[in-house]
């Protein structure tokens, strides 16, 4: 047999020469092994969460980012509209052009709108209905990794790691389920723990049904195959 029939075989290089092509991004298996590396010794985590802050049903909600308004100027409808927050935080409304509104209740944007357009209407009448909402940064839940839909998620009162990945739609194939982290920032800074979404999904042990605190960030690492 010749030498580069050989070398054919097996002796040369790249995929064709026998070694293992990856089917993943080498970077994505990168960040396996680094979320990977020591997850195991991370202490789990708690199952409860108490606020040490009243919560949120007790407070106004404040518009965010990405939140969609519905605003009714009474008996006008060509200066009611539906708006999405923009990232800087303003709307776009008719007659006023662009109008702060992250960071208000939705009370207090209506007054606003009140305000200015008085100068064009008569006792303008302004009702603000938040539709869709984002939330504060802080009040965010975050899942990223080998999600079916990594995203963001408003954190609602007695939201679980459950909750969060039926709204993401699951897990992918590829998913080191059990090595799930959950990064959580506490008053001494990011504290990480290890929420076994394995044994919940495959095994329906609710012990790892961990409850979510505003802020929350999910990252689900790749599995090594």
């Amino acid at each position: 047999m010749s030498a580069k029939r050989r070398r054919g075989r097996g002796g040369g290089t790249g995929a064709a020469a026998g070694r293992p092509h990856p089917t993943r991004p080498a970077r994505a298996a990168l960040s396996a092994l680094l979320l990977a590396v020591g997850c195991t010794n991370l202490p789990e985590a708690p199952r409860e969460w108490s606020p040490s802050v009243p919560p949120a049903e007790t407070r106004a909600y404040r518009i965010a980012p990405g939140d969609d308004l519905q605003i009714f100027v009474w008996q006008d409808r060509d200066l009611s509209s539906k708006v999405r927050v923009r990232p800087d935080g303003r709307i776009s409304v008719p007659l006023l052009g662009d109008v702060e509104a992250a960071g208000s209740t939705p009370a207090e944007l209506g007054r606003e709108l009140e305000r200015r357009l008085a100068e064009f209407v008569q006792r303008p009448k302004v009702t603000v209905v938040v539709t869709e909402f984002v939330g504060p940064l802080e009040q965010q839940i975050r899942i990223v990794g080998e999600a079916v839909r990594p995203q963001v998620l408003p954190w609602r009162p007695g939201m679980t790691v459950l909750d969060a990945l039926i709204a993401a739609g699951g897990l992918t194939p590829f998913a080191d389920a059990n090595r799930t982290m959950l990064v959580r920032q506490e008053a001494e800074g990011p504290v990480r723990y290890r929420v076994r979404v394995g044994d919940l999904l495959g095994r329906g042990d609710i012990t790892a049904n961990a409850r979510l605190a505003p802020g929350d960030v999910l990252i689900v690492p790749e599995a090594f195959f």
